[in-house]
């Protein structure tokens, strides 16, 4: 069962548009204002919370040991400029409050699947890492190279090693609710702080290739990453206002997919729209390019989960 209900809907093409409006009947509206009077008076009766954590999710998080983060404020720095400033009013005000903010049921997913024992061993991610609050600042930091294998991971590549590696479990599906729900966890917890990618050292290659994927024309369209985002940013492609493209909000729901979805879910979109042959999720040509757009992002403060159109 999809986390977010409409995924999936079908649209019927033969319904109005806009759908006539009648003026209920008098008797509901005497129900309606019944049951909401029954509803205040039995709540009014309750007695005051005393805080304590008894709901799924606050039981998850409370095991889990998650931060507790506000809302980011700041979307400009070192003169770059965050998608969030080129969003419209009504999907910034879906983000700034946690509770209208769609991500958070994969937030919340993934903070059941902290604890959540896997594999053959029985271990959970907090088997080895304990609270989750010990990753405040970790998801900041990738992509990197992994000293086990000397190859470049993206936060869901090094979730899935410690899965198969570390836990003796299956790996998750890329782009897939669960995967996209402990990597959004991860993330969230950093939330607030700077994205600080490495692109020296054994980066180094890695992020030369993807600086060179960034600019190289692509598809039917023959365009290249930069001619949207470096060169267009803050012009109207038809009825969208065109960002910067940094991903400091990843995992992040977007009204148009009405679900989360990762960084490589949204360069296969671009390359879509580009008309140009889609590379599979996880591959090396866009986890260098990912490495690139996150060097282009650096300073910027970590969002996620963020809304966008």
């Amino acid at each position: 069962m999809p986390l977010w209900p409409f995924e999936g809907a079908a649209v019927d093409a033969t319904r109005r548009a806009t759908p006539v409006r009648r003026r209920p009947p008098i008797w509901s509206v005497v129900a309606g204002i019944g049951i909401l009077l029954s509803a205040a008076l039995w709540a009014a009766s309750m007695p005051a919370s005393d805080g304590s954590a008894n709901s799924p999710s606050q039981l998850a998080q409370a095991e889990a040991g998650g931060v507790e983060t506000a809302p980011v404020t700041e979307f400009e720095r070192a003169g770059k400029i965050s998608g969030y400033r080129f969003s419209t009013p009504e999907t910034r005000r879906l983000q700034d409050h946690d509770d209208d903010n769609p991500g958070f049921l994969w937030v919340e997913r993934g903070e059941a699947m902290w604890v959540e024992p896997a594999g053959a061993d029985g271990k959970s991610c907090a088997s080895c890492h304990g609270k989750a609050a010990s990753m405040r600042g970790v998801g900041a930091t990738y992509p990197k190279v992994s000293k086990e294998t000397g190859r470049l991971f993206t936060l869901e590549h090094q979730v899935n090693y410690c899965r198969t590696e570390r836990m003796k479990s299956a790996a998750l599906v890329w782009n897939s609710d669960d995967l996209l729900a402990i990597t959004a966890f991860v993330m969230h917890q950093s939330r607030g702080l700077p994205l600080a990618v490495a692109t020296d050292g054994p980066a180094a290659p890695f992020f030369e290739r993807g600086a060179e994927l960034y600019r190289t024309r692509r598809g039917q369209l023959n365009a290249a990453c930069e001619y949207c985002h470096v060169r267009n940013s803050g012009n109207h492609l038809r009825a969208d206002l065109l960002s910067e493209g940094h991903i400091n909000g990843f995992p992040l729901f977007r009204l148009g997919w009405q679900r989360m979805g990762s960084v490589h879910a949204q360069m296969e979109t671009c390359y879509e729209l580009v008309r140009a042959t889609p590379e599979p999720y996880g591959s090396d040509e866009l986890t260098a390019l990912q490495l690139f757009l996150a060097w282009r992002s650096n300073g910027l403060l970590v969002e996620t989960p963020a809304v966008r159109r």
